[in-house]
């Protein structure tokens, strides 16, 4: 076990590097720079402009900047913003709670409709319950979230004058405005995350459910729900666990578009200002995080097979 994971760690490394090189290589084809951004805004002059970038080292050739920024972010330091000149690193700290908080709402949602969702769907095959169960997932995966997000909040408006408080305030300190404000975000993310989640789940469940070993344990006398819950969805659960990990590290590398509706402060509204204000480290780092956070939850996937089901043996 130690091995795989030493083995699995080591291939992360030149996977991180590809990334870290082409987020640098795009964010830099971008037409502009942060600094005209702020000329168009505070009437800079060129010459202070050319000034304010030789400063920033972005005069200097892309190789040597590249490998100034690595041996910096190797270390945890990303520098400082160059739109607000802020450091990145505690930039990202005060949005990351508001992506993790969004993204543990959104799978735990996706994962209690999903599931029990797809076993029943399974188990009632052909049936109407499982043609509407179809439906759900065929409609989740159809209608864009962020469709979802801007008619909910139209008609909650209209229907109930309510709409989620703006901000994102703590969980700690005011408990009651923060699941006002994240109730809705998550369900709508969760919603559409557990569309894939359920197709995923009826279909390993309907092959399980074709092994020899459930009609044993059916002629055994056992009941449907036994098997259902303790055997089939056991050994069903292998892809669905692939496919969570994928979808968990997709919401966490920022679910910009919702987290922009609703006004979240997070890591996707983050990225979102800093692509449109051309803040270059700011960009690499929350893409180079976004990827580690994608591998290190690949690599914990992988592991929890092993316990899943003890004929995986991790080498």
């Amino acid at each position: 076990m130690t091995q795989y994971i030493v083995r699995r760690v080591i291939l992360m490394i030149p996977v991180v590097i590809g990334v870290s090189v082409i987020v640098f290589i795009l964010s830099r084809v971008l037409p502009g720079d942060v600094f005209l951004a702020q000329a168009a805004d505070s009437g800079i002059t060129p010459e202070v402009r050319q000034q304010m970038r030789e400063e920033a080292g972005l005069n200097r050739p892309l190789v040597v900047q590249y490998v100034d920024w690595a041996a910096h972010a190797a270390i945890l330091d990303f520098g400082d913003s160059l739109w607000n000149r802020r450091s990145v690193s505690g930039e990202i700290w005060r949005a990351i709670p508001v992506t993790i908080q969004l993204t543990s709402m959104a799978t735990a949602i996706a994962l209690m409709i999903a599931i029990p969702l797809g076993v029943v769907s399974a188990a009632w095959q052909g049936t109407w319950v499982d043609y509407l169960a179809r439906l759900f997932g065929v409609l989740g995966l159809s209608v864009p979230n962020f469709v979802i997000a801007s008619l909910a909040l139209t008609y909650l408006a209209i229907w109930f004058s309510w709409s989620p408080p703006a901000g994102s305030s703590s969980l700690i300190d005011e408990p009651w405005r923060n699941i006002q404000q994240f109730v809705l975000p998550s369900a709508i993310l969760g919603a559409s995350m557990s569309a894939a989640i359920f197709r995923m789940t009826r279909s390993t469940v309907l092959g399980s459910l074709r092994e020899d070993y459930v009609r044993t344990a059916m002629a055994k006398g056992l009941r449907q729900r036994l098997v259902l819950y303790r055997h089939v969805l056991r050994n069903a659960l292998l892809p669905v666990l692939t496919l969570t990990g994928a979808q968990v590290g997709y919401l966490l590398g920022g679910a910009v578009i919702i987290e922009s509706i609703f006004s979240l402060a997070g890591l996707g509204q983050l990225t979102l200002d800093a692509i449109r204000n051309r803040d270059y480290f700011i960009i690499q780092a929350v893409t180079l995080l976004a990827a580690v956070v994608f591998l290190v939850l690949n690599l914990l996937v992988d592991l929890s097979y092993a316990w899943l089901d003890p004929r995986v043996r991790l080498a």
